[in-house]
């Protein structure tokens, strides 16, 4: 029957494709080659907790083709920003590790960073709510070493052969490519209300995590736990942090996505401008040690990359520092074409058994081959290793290296026996010999079935208005979500982490909260399986909390880059302006002249200063705090402009630190802030009690050193404002 569209005409291209569309409802699992499928829920191992084997070609298959989806950008980590640096080790860690980078501290070893969103295309913005990449190219003597993290220490899925079902669901649903960079939408939670086993993370995407204040100001996290090796051949478990020293923030949602409209470049541009000016962004790497000894001591499995080490139960130690102090020359040709591979060690660091490390380790180099189209993607300046090449893998599209001799092979006479292995003791690279005693079978350990206890932990942490935001995320998220059931089971599942978040979640979607979990496990275990076999395991009892994983006991002593927006029209009052802007900028915060229009402010006697930014352009998103400059001329015109008005409102609401010329009362006066009592020098301590401050007036103000202010800025945002004030915005 012939095809018609919407105008009734007659459309050959549609029925052209007819015969190669597909539906695969009601069908059974099948391999490209058509073979039917038991188990695609696990790789096959060497046992429940062995290593994934290569023979298994289900995982290689399914791996391979979902490498192969997207040409030329990353199919995840798409959209990206990265900076060179240096990391510099402060004592020998010879005892845990016989890497060189970690046991000279003379050496400042040379590092790439990228950072990145996981969901978005590369044209996305970066504020959306999501994870973020933060991975690291050492460039050392010994080789290239990668470790390839994100800003979370845990991840959705145990095992690697489901990750194209997750990046499948998160992304833009295909038969509308509709939404770009967000989770919110029915494919994405349809997965995870199916998969308890992501419980734990999907805490830390609903937290303010998922949408940092910059790239400066977020963790990062191997996730996985690694292999520490020493000289002696003892063997350490291994978890990596980098904790920035700027502290741990985040912005509002809602400031999340005003920005979007803004400035959809945000954390590349913050990133770019604080190296340009000087601001070096700087982390501390940090090291999670256990003993071989203690793997089993845990009431979880270091093997699962959905749990943390809590480090109240092992502290992290601060081995070195990090300084990020070089933007890219050319961005296409460095941060786009860098290719990160978890599987680039060197001698000291190795892998464990972790069943999704196994299946990155495959994924990384046929992404590479894809993307990049050559093996010969380690010969581009920016993979390229400080040391010399010398192997025998010759050609291939876009070889650069020229190789001479006659011999490409070893053993060889011909070419003097070169290039030989490298013994040991000379630097060569040995896998940690670790016993593999097991049957080969395709199982999930039973360690790995407590899904909810450190979700609940997690939740537990947050601070008062952590859990806010959290319920918030929830309930925006779900309310995307147009199937009623998907919104239940996603429900039930919050109801194992903490019945206080799934009630106050169920009450605004409008449901019922449901007894007890309502997902269908039948959907998310191998076919010939006992149900039985895998149910999760109840979350423990008298579950404490972990101050390292809430955001509000982070670092709060520096204003370095803060952005100070400072509001001025002509007439302001010049010099204290300019004593403010220059006591701001002698402890490190950026400030900008922000008035109704471009070009110069006029003072109120004489002098004039450049603005920065317009009101049409400048939004008080974009800073982190503001200061409204005095002067009657000045005010009046402020008062006048909506724009100005609506610019202190939102940081108001956004809880930011505000600042106000003591003759500047009447412009405040306009704005919601009047709800908080009478703006007036005499009412300072119920003011600064919310972040607001009143400065003096006149020439008291010229030398001035508000170390109040710088204070409150210091503190990021004044949460407990956060439902005080009913703001038009």
């Amino acid at each position: 029957m012939a095809n018609l569209n919407e105008k009734n005409e007659f459309n050959p291209k549609q029925e052209d494709l007819k015969s190669n569309k597909e539906d695969g409802s009601g069908q059974l699992l099948t391999t490209n080659q058509g073979l039917k499928i038991n188990d695609n829920q696990n790789s096959l191992k060497a046992g429940e907790r062995g290593s994934t084997l290569l023979e298994d070609f289900i995982l290689r298959e399914k791996i391979t083709h979902f490498d192969h989806e997207r040409i030329p950008e990353r199919i995840v980590h798409a959209r990206g920003s990265g900076a060179h640096g240096y990391f510099q080790v402060y004592e020998p860690l010879a005892k845990y590790t016989k890497a060189g980078f970690l046991n000279n501290p003379d050496l400042k070893t040379p590092v790439f960073v990228r950072f990145s969103t996981v969901a978005g295309s590369r044209g996305s913005t970066d504020l959306a709510r999501d994870v973020r990449g933060f991975s690291v190219k050492f460039y050392t003597e010994e080789g290239n070493y990668d470790l390839v993290g994100n800003n979370m220490p845990v991840f959705f899925i145990q095992d690697a052969i489901k990750f194209p079902d997750l990046v499948h669901a998160v992304k833009p649903e295909p038969h509308n490519e509709i939404p770009q960079a967000a989770s919110a939408h029915d494919t994405f939670w349809d997965f995870i209300s199916l998969m308890p086993e992501s419980t734990h993370m999907i805490m830390w995407l609903m937290s303010d995590r998922a949408i940092p204040r910059s790239y400066r100001m977020m963790e990062g996290f191997g996730v996985h736990t690694f292999r520490l090796i020493n000289e002696n051949g003892e063997a350490f478990f291994v978890k990596f942090h980098w904790k920035p020293l700027l502290g741990v923030h985040s912005v509002l949602w809602d400031e999340a996505t005003k920005i979007s409209g803004k400035d959809p470049d945000f954390h590349r541009r913050d990133l770019w401008e604080a190296i340009e000016n000087g601001a070096f962004p700087e982390w501390e790497l940090g090291l999670q040690i256990v003993p071989e000894a203690d793997e089993h001591r845990f009431d979880f499995d270091l093997l699962d990359p959905t749990k943390i080490i809590p480090e109240e139960e092992v502290p992290v130690l601060r081995v070195g520092k990090m300084v990020l102090n070089r933007n890219p020359d050319n961005f296409f040709a460095e941060t786009e074409q860098v290719a990160f591979h978890p599987g680039h060690l060197v001698p000291g660091i190795d892998f464990t058994n972790d069943p999704l490390l196994q299946g990155r380790l495959f994924s990384y180099t046929d992404t590479q081959l894809s993307r990049l189209g050559s093996p010969n993607f380690h010969e581009i300046p920016i993979n390229r290793s400080i040391n010399t090449v010398h192997n025998n893998q010759r050609d291939g599209h876009m070889r650069q290296m020229i190789n001479t001799g006659k011999s490409s092979y070893e053993p060889n006479t011909l070419g003097g026996g070169s290039p030989a292995q490298a013994k040991i003791a000379e630097g060569g690279f040995a896998s940690y010999s670790e016993r593999i005693d097991g049957r080969k079978i395709r199982e999930r350990s039973k360690s790995f079935m407590d899904h909810f206890t450190q979700a609940a932990l997690f939740y537990n942490s947050q601070a008062d208005y952590e859990k806010d935001h959290i319920v918030d995320a929830f309930s925006f998220e779900l309310g995307k979500v147009e199937v009623l059931d998907i919104r239940k089971r996603m429900v039930g599942i919050l109801t194992q982490v903490d019945l206080d978040l799934a009630q106050r979640v169920a009450d605004n979607l409008g449901i019922k909260l449901p007894k007890e979990p309502e997902y269908p496990m039948n959907l998310s275990f191998p076919a010939d399986a006992d149900p039985k076999d895998y149910q999760p395991t109840k979350k423990k009892d008298n579950i404490g909390k972990s101050e390292a994983l809430s955001m509000s006991r982070t670092l709060k002593n520096t204003i370095e880059s803060r952005q100070i927006a400072i509001l001025a029209a002509d007439g302001v009052d010049l010099p204290s302006l300019e004593a403010l802007k220059t006591y701001l900028e002698k402890v490190g915060a950026v400030c900008k002249i922000v008035a109704p229009r471009l070009g110069f402010i006029k003072g109120a006697n004489s002098g004039e200063m450049e603005i920065d930014m317009s009101l049409l352009t400048g939004a008080s998103v974009l800073f982190d705090a503001v200061y409204v400059a005095g002067g009657k001329q000045s005010v009046a015109a402020l008062k006048k402009e909506a724009d100005a008005i609506r610019f202190v409102n939102e940081a108001y609401r956004h809880c930011k630190a505000i600042a106000i010329a003591g003759d500047a009362t009447a412009f405040m006066e306009e704005t919601c802030i009047k709800g908080t009592g009478v703006v007036s020098p005499e009412n300072t301590k119920n003011l600064a009690a919310q972040g607001v401050f009143v400065m003096p007036i006149g020439d008291s103000t010229v030398g001035m050193e508000p170390v109040d202010f710088v204070q409150a800025i210091a503190q990021h945002r004044f949460w407990n404002r956060t439902d005080t004030v009913k703001v038009p915005v």
